[in-house]
């Protein structure tokens, strides 16, 4: 069986996960959309993907239109990218270490 053939993909970075949409062809000339969601977790990429398949894309585009109405209708807040906070360094004594960044030091 050939491998399916990846005609566009759109990467989406969202904080500690990111998504591809993908517009994929199969062997028999079909298309379909592809949308993975890739986070880390304890050091591994877990990845979930849903196909959409080219005879529902209408009913899916029709469907993100309406819920792109809703939101923008209900005032629907988009969330701040969440960020990871640093943690502070401390020496053997329990003193905040200094964090000495001397830029490009490449001559």
């Amino acid at each position: 069986m050939q491998d399916d053939k990846v005609l566009f993909t759109e990467k989406v970075p969202a904080g500690k996960r990111t998504y591809f949409l993908d517009v994929v062809e199969n062997f028999k000339g079909h298309k379909y959309l592809k949308f993975t969601e890739s986070r880390a977790n304890d050091g591994q990429y877990i990845r979930q993907s849903v196909r959409i398949f080219q005879e529902d894309f209408d009913k899916i585009f029709t469907a993100f239109d309406s819920i792109k109405g809703f939101l923008a209708a209900n005032h629907v807040p988009v969330a701040p990218p969440v960020r990871e906070e640093k943690k502070e360094e401390r020496d053997d004594s329990g003193a905040e270490k200094k964090n000495e960044d001397y830029g490009d030091l490449s001559f």
